[in-house]
């Protein structure tokens, strides 16, 4: 077996690397944007006067990176040739993701608001499969330029996890449809032209059918962003949003109406691999940087990096580095080879451990670097507050260890495999 990275993508990493170099980081550095990503990060991105959103000169600045990266032809790589893209695959977006994370924070891949200069496009993605001709007409055009974009309204107050218990309705009204409801940790609400909600039309409580998703224009009368929830990594744009008889025609369906919950499903397995490979790329970051300063700091004269109190946790952390790298590398090739709900128990085994191994090893560089590590003159205590959010969203880490579970004690049964037909 080869578990070389194909040429034509190790390729890629190095025309990515010169890109970085030649347009993103002379960008980063220029008029004082390393504000954003030095010591001042934090207080930089955020509109602590307008509910904690991210400050405008700050989405502005990855707004032009996205432009440059776009121009470029490496924005859209996961997209087909016809539309832009290079007909990139899982296995690619992994290798990319876990690429760009182990150079560190900057403007290349800032996963604070999962900014990238390979954009990750799942809103375009889940439009192209499932949204009608009309949708498509209408969104694919503004999704491709980045002029309007949708958030995800799943998750609500009373049900975290567990969104066959949501309490989201719609119910028929003539042409169209009326929503009643209430949804939670809406990423990105502030800028979006709508939200998809998810709603239940049919069925009951616990039941994985009869779940709808509705495109619901963020200007709806009867839709309201009650707040912003200001979180362990600031800034904010996790918005509360309430339905109040909110009208939408039947055209706003995605996707088939009782079906809605798929469409969640087919976001959760392909975001949650490039996730992992981006948590992976930072624990990568986290251990290098460690290692590199354990040789070079000397108290009592003579390198940290003799002690085996500093080189056995990082060869831990090290060993399940590569460890992992080969699960994630698998399981993303197994999706583009037999689809992505054929290896969904994998998918939640590479997501819920890559996020909890980045945590441990940017805890562990802090503790490698001291006082300094602990400072916000080192990236590791970003690191450590935006991935931490990630053993808890998209499902937490025991809602992925239950998911695999499922399957290993035959509750729940994998997807067969493309072109075989299941039982």
């Amino acid at each position: 077996m080869n578990h070389d990275i194909p040429d034509d993508l190790a390729g890629y990493l190095v025309e990515l690397d010169e890109f970085i170099d030649r347009e993103i980081k002379p960008l980063e550095e220029q008029d004082d944007n390393i504000r954003f990503f030095d010591h001042r990060r934090e207080d930089s991105r955020t509109d602590w006067d307008r509910d904690g959103l991210p400050n405008r000169e700050w989405e502005a600045l990855l707004s032009e990176a996205r432009r440059r990266a776009d121009e470029a032809g490496h924005y859209r790589y996961p997209l087909s040739a016809e539309m832009g893209g290079r007909d990139g695959t899982n296995l690619g977006m992994a290798v990319i993701r876990e690429h760009l994370a182990t150079r560190g924070l900057g403007l290349h891949n800032d996963l604070q608001n999962e900014h990238s200069i390979v954009g990750n496009n799942v809103g375009l993605l889940l439009m192209l499969e499932y949204g009608s001709e009309e949708q498509k007409a209408e969104w694919v055009p503004h999704l491709l330029a980045g002029t309007r974009g949708f958030a995800f309204g799943i998750t609500e107050p009373d049900h975290g996890s567990d969104a066959t218990h949501m309490e989201t309705n719609a119910v028929r009204d003539g042409d169209g449809w009326v929503l009643n409801g209430e949804k939670t940790w809406n990423s990105g609400i502030h800028r979006a032209h709508s939200d998809l909600v998810l709603a239940r039309t049919s069925g009951e409580p616990g039941d994985g059918h009869g779940i709808t998703a509705f495109l619901t224009p963020m200007d709806a009368d009867g839709l309201k962003i009650e707040e912003y929830l200001w979180t362990f990594n600031m800034p904010t744009d996790h918005g509360r949003v309430s339905l109040t008889g909110v009208h939408v025609p039947h055209g706003a369906i995605l996707g088939e109406e009782g079906r809605g919950l798929q469409i969640a499903q087919h976001f959760f397995n392909e975001n949650r691999i490039r996730q992992a490979a981006s948590s992976l790329g930072a624990a990568q970051y986290c251990i290098n940087e460690s290692v590199e300063y354990a040789g070079e700091r000397r108290p009592f004269g003579k390198p940290l990096s003799i002690n085996q109190g500093i080189q056995f946790p990082l060869v831990e952390l090290q060993t399940e580095c590569e460890m992992l790298r080969a699960l994630v590398q698998k399981t993303a090739w197994q999706m583009d080879a037999y689809g992505a709900f054929s290896v969904s128990d994998r998918i939640s085994m590479c997501n819920y451990r890559a996020n909890r191994l980045c945590c441990e090893a940017a805890d562990r560089a802090m503790q490698v670097h001291g006082g300094l590590g602990y400072s916000r003159h080192r990236p590791f205590e970003h690191i450590y507050r935006h991935h931490r959010r990630y053993r808890i969203t998209e499902g937490a880490e025991e809602i992925q260890m239950r998911r695999i579970a499922g399957y290993m004690f035959g509750f729940m049964k994998q997807q067969a495999p493309k072109g075989v037909d299941g039982d």
